[in-house]
């Protein structure tokens, strides 16, 4: 990790270029995110349930277009799908200051969509071909990235949405994004399919495409993702009101709550990467869900004053599985189409972030808050069962 660090600072490796054009994008497209993009929909009209979709439809983008890509990536090579992503991360934000309608803004977010479903599985992709060993250490480096600019777009979205209008912001997030061309620029590109001259792109599609799905980490990987990512933005979705329902409630506990998950996050991704490097893949994924199940059971239990109790545990959780699942798919699916792999796994993973927060709305329509959090728990619980009986027979 202390020489993934040196070398950023110097960007001497392509890990370190990648990880400087992943936390450029990632910051400058999550400026755009929250809060800027509710308070923009909201400028021009849009109601309480457009803007849920809004917000929701570039997830829906990459859900279905991440396959693609990935795929593309393993015929034509990653570095051009990486500028390819960047231009449009840098190139969209100029379209808002011509928005009007809800309608309008909702198209060019499907479009805006189309960054992240590229830069998403072919960077993964990027990284874990870069050498055999070590695949869960640089995983886990990278997805820093993306936490980074998570802690710090609401940040720098507040400080300039005080001083400046909605339509300036977004043309300093297209200009600023273009910087992220730079290091992308100096990344070598050694995996350019050799046969793609002999073999149409609508065939190669279909056998990228037909190789992966049979392959049973990658639907592992993926369904552990997906499940997380279901449980994690259900609870992103409502945690917040469910702290301020509470006697002496507030929102800064509720940002406390989510800046404590992702700063754990960060802290346990090293753990989580070093375990998956000596194979203890299934170990860290079985730590780690144990980890988020027990954190939503004593969401119910613990006082408002011991709540960051349960934020350290989703972290501490997250930071096991995801490097650890990102690992083992990588060492089990085929180098030639490992695109195709991650791309899959990136839809898995975009179909929880959707339907998530659906699902908790529908059990909050139901149900307490506490009987929605202890049937998240238990949806965990079901799926580690099974991960903890393979992990103890592969011992």
């Amino acid at each position: 990790m202390l020489e993934n660090i040196r070398s950023l600072i110097f960007l001497q490796s392509n890990l370190a270029r990648l990880f400087l054009a992943d936390f450029l994008v990632r910051s400058f497209y999550q400026v755009g995110k929250t809060p800027l993009l509710p308070l923009f929909a909201a400028s021009i009209g849009a109601g309480e349930v457009i803007i849920g979709f809004i917000v929701s439809v570039s997830t829906m983008t990459g859900m279905l277009l991440k396959p693609l890509f990935g795929i593309l990536s393993d015929r034509w090579g990653r570095k051009i799908w990486l500028l390819v992503a960047t231009l449009i991360f840098s190139g969209i934000p100029f379209l808002y200051q011509f928005i009007t309608t809800d309608q309008e803004l909702i198209l060019v977010r499907l479009f805006h969509g189309i960054s992240t479903a590229i830069f998403g599985p072919v960077s993964l992709a990027y990284v874990a071909s870069l050498d055999s060993n070590n695949v869960g250490s640089r995983i886990a480096f990278f997805g820093i990235s993306r936490l980074l600019a998570s802690l710090i777009a609401p940040l720098i979205a507040g400080i300039l949405l005080t001083f400046l209008d909605f339509e300036v912001v977004f043309m300093l997030i297209g200009f600023c994004s273009l910087v992220a061309m730079a290091p992308i620029f100096l990344l070598s590109d050694n995996h350019i399919e050799n046969s793609r001259e002999k073999v149409s792109i609508i065939k190669y599609f279909y056998t990228s495409f037909a190789s992966s799905i049979k392959i049973a980490s990658i639907w592992l990987a993926g369904l552990l993702e997906l499940m997380v990512y279901l449980t994690i933005y259900a609870v992103k979705a409502f945690l917040p009101i469910f702290i301020i329902s509470q006697e002496g409630g507030t929102i800064f506990q509720a940002g406390l709550f989510f800046f404590t998950q992702e700063f754990i996050h960060i802290i346990f991704r090293v753990v989580g990467g070093k375990l998956a490097d000596r194979n203890h893949t299934l170990l860290a994924i079985v730590i780690g869900m144990f980890l988020i199940a027990l954190g939503l059971s004593l969401l119910n239990i613990l006082p408002q004053n011991l709540l960051l109790l349960s934020a350290g545990l989703f972290g501490a959780g997250q930071g096991f599985i995801f490097p650890s699942s990102v690992a083992m798919l990588s060492r089990k699916a085929n180098k030639i189409h490992i695109g195709a792999a991650m791309g899959l796994y990136g839809a898995l993973r975009n179909l929880g972030k959707v339907i998530g927060p659906i699902i908790a709305g529908l059990l909050l329509s139901i149900y307490s808050y506490a009987i929605a959090f202890y049937i998240f728990a238990l949806m965990i619980v079901l799926i580690l069962v099974p991960i903890f009986i393979i992990w103890i027979k592969e011992r």
